[in-house]
């Protein structure tokens, strides 16, 4: 496994942080439409967080502008964290170190959140570290009351990324398989899309699905058919499209499009059902967590239970507001990795980065 080289490790300035009993990290999240901020104590657990979406903004565009957003971020950010220590009855003194979302994202966005929590941490001369938002996502499940131990196998399923991840520890990961074109959430947006439903799309489909008949057509379960563990949606997205433009003009046309909602979301659900079963096979392990975005759609998570009660493993997620972008889990990610003394590049704060393309396996692990 190859060590990310804008992560540097046991920087002697760093040597009074890590050995504190008590530690207050301050959590950044800007990949994409949402602007996360939390704080996180390593005693007291999630102090506090807040969230703005950016749902309102992009929705006559149909999906998100990177501009708009990238903006939106700046006039956000500052108020919530000024919100964000308020609520939890804090100044800006008790922030012992900054954690944020370093990619993969939106590069004008991710570039916000970069560019505030390094001119912070230089302000308060504290650490800052850029997290890797997949692995915020990977962690949230850690911060419930009763988090699932390693090792386990971890379904990523969110607007921009499906995968499965084999996970030993934290910092430990093995990609097992990943979508080869549009991810599940993509595939549903656009489905939604073409179907006439509004922005945003995944959750309008959903709704829609549950007044449907899943049984009425008949959708192909893709690369399921062949071994291995990567993903594709495009054909099922492609074949949605073909089956409403031929039933579009039907009679009873507004049920049509319900019970082609339902047989759509059925495939999706079934198909990762499927992978992830082989995966829990191949590793032989008998956790998985799902998280990601669209690891708060019902389907998914009745479909996954019932996938795991079959076979013998357990399934564990967030809680729905931490399945969506949030700052608690960059918060959570940061604090794992700033106590055993990682830092981000430079700890004179001297420079805004981000990685909008980021393989997870870059990560280095963590020794607790």
């Amino acid at each position: 496994m190859s060590v990310d080289p804008h992560i540097q490790v046991n920087f002697p300035l760093l040597s009074t942080f890590r050995n504190r009993q008590h530690v207050n990290i301050l959590g950044i999240e800007t990949s994409c439409d949402e602007t996360g901020v939390a704080l996180y104590s390593d005693v007291d657990g999630l102090l506090a967080d807040r969230l703005y979406s950016q749902i309102e903004l992009h929705a006559e565009f149909g999906g998100v502008v990177p501009e708009l957003a990238s903006r939106d971020h700046v006039r956000k950010l500052l108020p919530l964290i000024r919100a964000l220590l308020d609520s939890a009855g804090l100044t800006l003194d008790a922030i012992d170190g900054i954690a944020y979302t370093q990619g993969p994202g939106l590069i004008g966005a991710l570039l916000v959140g970069s560019g505030m929590a390094e001119a912070l941490a230089w302000a308060l001369d504290v650490p800052a570290l850029g997290v890797h938002h997949m692995e915020g996502h990977l962690l949230a499940p850690l911060l419930e009351d009763e988090p699932p131990e390693f090792p386990f196998v971890a379904l990523l399923v969110s607007g921009g990324h499906t995968m499965l991840v084999d996970v030993t520890e934290v910092g430990q990961y093995r990609l097992l398989g990943e979508t080869l074109d549009d991810a599940a959430g993509e595939a549903f947006d656009k489905t939604a899309k073409l179907l006439g439903l509004s922005y945003p799309g995944g959750p309008a489909l959903a709704a829609l699905a549950q007044s449907g008949d899943p049984q009425r057509f008949r959708f192909p379960r893709p690369m399921t058919d062949r071994p291995g563990l990567d993903f594709s949606f495009s054909g099922l997205k492609t074949h949605t499209r073909t089956l409403w433009e031929k039933q579009s003009l039907a009679p009873d046309a507004d049920q049509v499009k319900a019970d082609i909602a339902a047989g759509f979301e059925l495939a999706v659900v079934d198909t990762l059902a499927i992978k992830c079963r082989r995966a829990m096979q191949q590793t032989g392990h008998q956790q998985l967590i799902v998280a990601g975005g669209v690891g708060a759609n019902r389907a998914l998570r009745r479909g996954l239970q019932q996938a795991g009660a079959k076979a013998g493993f357990q399934v564990s997620y967030p809680r729905p507001e931490f399945c969506t972008d949030n700052g608690a889990m960059i918060a959570f990610a940061g604090c794992l990795r700033l106590q055993t003394g990682q830092y981000g590049k430079g700890y004179q704060h001297t420079r805004i980065d981000a990685r909008p393309r980021w393989p997870l396996e870059e990560l280095p692990a963590v020794n607790r």
